[in-house]
């Protein structure tokens, strides 16, 4: 009884629904299918749907597992590893009317393989079909230098419009990345140029820069150096001011103690020998230097009277040091004692 039930489990597995009612999704997951052998291996990373009496039993756990021939049947099986979808070139048009060829890679998971078995016809094909509206929808929105430019915000919404529908179908996507995106040549043709002219633009404006860098980098130099060349010239002058100043501080001092000892040396006795002595010196000197310097030459009446040239420069000085002496005896008796007796007072008599 058991042998006979068995072949007929047999024969019931074996058993295929005609090619008029088989999809093509059917047709794959039913080729792929294993058979019920009432003691089953499930591979790990991969869950078995099972249907008993065709309905929804349960899902098989990686490992042993145990089912009822001819009620039990296996109806799905889900691979729970990423899948790599490779998503077929398709043309889109951009924001300012471009038209782009565009193919991408979907990653993706299958999370709950309940609803990716009864929810969905073909996951596969849904999420491709998805992936491809969603990437024109979003291209749509963008213009030709933002798809360029903004690749990775590009994948990201498309990842999250997927995700939005897919949930349904325990299924999620993990990321999606555009492979190759091609323009019409004319439009190539522009990128190119426009490429160039910014590349001349920017080496223009380099050019430019550096020119405008040189000239004043030359005229800060320039005034670098007048400005050293004025605190130069003002150090000379302060250095020859304190010089001249030192130089006349010099000869002052050194004419005023040469005044100093004239005056001692008059003081002593014979000094107006001494003067007279160099009077008549400096007189012979000065007559023998007037012709030297000019063609003009004023002659007093008395040339070679040398005699008489110094008796009269000692008369002046013999004038002039009059009050000299005058003042000098009057603030030597301002400094002497008075001898008046003192005056007895009234009351004293």
């Amino acid at each position: 009884m058991l042998r006979t039930l068995c072949r007929a489990g047999g024969a019931v597995l074996k058993r295929t629904v005609p090619r008029l009612w088989v999809t093509p999704a059917q047709q794959r997951w039913a080729s792929s299918l294993p058979m019920n052998t009432v003691v089953l291996f499930v591979p790990q990373q991969e869950a078995w749907v099972i249907e008993r009496m065709g309905r929804f039993h349960r899902i098989l756990e990686p490992g042993l597992n145990f089912l009822i021939p001819i009620l039990d049947r296996i109806r799905y099986v889900q691979s729970l590893k990423e899948i790599v979808i490779d998503i077929p070139e398709q043309s889109a048009v951009s924001l300012d009317n471009v038209t782009l060829q565009i193919d991408g890679v979907l990653y993706l998971r299958i999370l709950d393989p309940l609803k990716a078995s009864y929810g969905v016809e073909d996951p596969e094909y849904a999420v491709t079909q998805l992936a491809q509206t969603t990437m024109r929808s979003e291209l749509g929105k963008l213009t030709l230098d933002k798809v360029f430019r903004e690749r990775e915000s590009l994948n990201s919404n498309i990842v999250h419009s997927i995700n939005q529908a897919s949930d349904e179908w325990g299924i999620r996507c993990l990321r999606y990345e555009i492979k190759d995106i091609q323009v019409p040549p004319r439009v190539k043709e522009s990128m190119q140029m426009q490429v160039e002219a910014e590349r001349r633009k920017r080496a223009t404006v380099l050019e430019s820069e550096g020119t405008r860098e040189a000239a004043i980098n030359v005229a800060e130099g320039r005034k670098q150096a007048q400005i050293l060349a004025s605190e130069g010239e003002k150090a000379e002058q302060i250095n020859k001011a304190a010089g001249e100043a030192q130089a006349l501080l010099a000869k002052a001092e050194a004419k005023s103690k040469a005044i100093r000892l004239l005056s001692e040396a008059l003081a002593e006795q014979n000094g107006n020998a001494a003067a007279s002595l160099s009077v008549a010196e400096q007189y012979i000197s000065a007559f023998s230097n007037l012709a030297k310097e000019t063609n003009t030459v004023l002659l007093p009446s008395n040339t070679g009277d040398i005699t008489g040239m110094v008796t009269q420069a000692m008369s002046i000085y013999s004038t002039l040091s009059k009050p000299t002496l005058k003042a000098e005896s009057v603030k030597t008796r301002t400094d002497e004692p008075s001898e008046e007796p003192p005056v007895q007072s009234a009351s004293a008599q």
